[in-house]
């Protein structure tokens, strides 16, 4: 979701893309269209959050990366990482200004990549969001 709950994102791997729903309690999901296509080249979309001024960051997965598009879908920010498959990234800290980012070493062996399966952070320009307690 971005900061307001109006919209929630969701990456469809396969097909590279970032999708987005309008959202509102009456409606639910809504208005689905694509935010961003990741290039094949760059990795495949996995999981994303979203910070407090709606930036959308992205970890990709055999891309050894976490991009950072803006709320109109511009890439303005690369993270690169020294593991391929990264698989996730969120932000905490005390300030939740550091990005958390978790990668794989699925059917890796320890010669293909001795930091695949490590947590990363990184301390990023912007600050998260806190979670939203679920109310079920």
């Amino acid at each position: 979701m971005e900061p307001h709950g109006a919209q929630a994102y969701y990456n469809d791997t396969p097909t590279q893309r970032i999708t987005v729903f309008d959202y509102d309690f009456e409606s639910g999901l809504t208005g689905q269209r694509t935010f961003v296509t990741v290039p094949g080249e760059a990795g495949r979309p996995d999981g994303l959050t979203v910070d407090a001024q709606g930036d959308v960051w992205v970890a990709l997965n055999y891309g050894g990366a976490v991009r950072r598009y803006s709320p109109a879908g511009v890439l303005d920010e690369v993270i690169e990482l020294p593991a391929r498959k990264v698989t996730a990234c969120t932000f905490g800290g005390p300030h939740l200004d550091e990005l958390f980012i978790t990668t794989s070493r699925e059917n890796l062996e320890p010669s293909q990549g001795p930091l695949a399966g490590s947590l990363f952070r990184a301390r990023v320009d912007v600050a998260g969001l806190p979670a939203r307690e679920f109310a079920g």
